[in-house]
């Protein structure tokens, strides 16, 4: 029965360390000691709760269950915010696993087994091996950040011909510049200020706007693609204009507000607003192939996983001073 150290939120927000004591090992499971944890921005809407915070691991496999048949000790590994689905519905066995009736994501079950730990207990089949080029630091924030962002492009079919807008520089932000840019979209960043022109541009941007004061957007060409990465709606009158006709919105950040829109350019346009959480496993697994083969990494910050390391992180996240991904390591 595996025992480890754990580290969870409290009603007062505060991290505390803990244990806990796992079953022993059945059917697929894996223990997994942890390297690396990012920290994600759903984290912060947990830290008020009993459980054990964290889906962004990375790690070594420690011992397999009697079920496992392909990883074995010493593999390196990495998960994300899904955790387990039947394998058998129609969402499955289509390849849209993040979509079954019967799913276990992150802050839904398991409540005291998450990556801000040193150890976790994990299904093999939700598990994915990281490519020996990825660090297991570059590898933690890639297991939901960039399985986010990467998602919306890859199963809606975003065409290296379209032009992407992303709007916001920062966790998600600075990864999907990183991948539309390497799948060939022209991408253009609609940012707050002037700060981050230069990092948007060195990360692939082709055109950068900030928007702080303006009244209406000059793109040139109109946008087929916008992905949304910050933690608040844009002003919609300002950018509805520049999304061309039968163009895809993809709204990526958490938030437990009323999603609105004006209603007469939406609908004249053909607009779609596509909801889209993280990636199905398939194309979890691409997202790090394409990652290792395009040398797409995120941009960090490490912290020691500890209480005080993790309580400022949080709170470093919470601030807005997080450049761009946290990652905790464990001491």
């Amino acid at each position: 029965m595996p025992s480890f150290t754990v580290y969870k939120g409290s009603q007062d927000g505060t991290i505390k360390k803990s244990s806990t004591t796992m079953p022993d090992l059945t059917n697929d499971q894996v223990l997994v000691r942890i390297t690396a944890s990012g920290l994600c921005g759903t984290d912060e809407h947990f830290r008020t709760s009993d459980m054990v915070l964290g889906h962004e691991g990375m790690g070594i496999v420690q011992e397999t269950g009697p079920g496992v048949q392909h990883l074995k000790k010493g593999d390196r590994v990495g998960w994300g915010y899904e955790q387990s689905a039947c394998g058998n519905c129609e969402m499955c066995l289509t390849g849209r696993d993040t979509f079954c009736a019967d799913r276990e994501l992150y802050g839904e079950a398991n409540l005291d087994n998450g990556s801000f730990a040193s150890h976790a207990v994990r299904r093999e089949a939700f598990l994915f091996a990281i490519p020996d080029s990825i660090s297991d630091i570059d590898a933690a924030p890639l297991q939901c950040g960039g399985a986010t962002v990467f998602n919306a492009l890859r199963m809606y079919n975003v065409q290296p011909t379209d032009r992407v807008g992303i709007i916001g520089v920062g966790g998600l932000g600075h990864l999907a510049i990183q991948f539309a840019s390497k799948m060939g979209c022209e991408v253009v960043v609609l940012s707050g200020s002037e700060s981050k022109r230069e990092e948007a541009m060195r990360l692939g941007a082709s055109q950068f706007v900030a928007m702080k004061g303006k009244t209406s957007l000059d793109i040139g060409a109109k946008l087929n693609v916008l992905l949304v990465t910050t933690s608040m709606q844009p002003s919609w009158d300002l950018i509805l204009p520049v999304m061309a006709p039968d163009s895809i919105v993809f709204p990526l950040t958490v938030s437990e507000d009323h999603f609105q829109i004006p209603y007469m350019p939406f609908l004249m346009a053909g607009i779609r607003i596509q909801a889209s959480i993280v990636a199905a496993r398939h194309i979890h697994r691409k997202m790090l192939h394409f990652a290792a083969q395009h040398n797409i990494r995120p941009i960090v910050q490490e912290f020691p996983m500890s209480e005080e390391g993790i309580n400022k992180a949080m709170q470093t996240l919470n601030d807005g001073h997080m450049r761009y991904r946290g990652v905790l390591i464990p001491q």
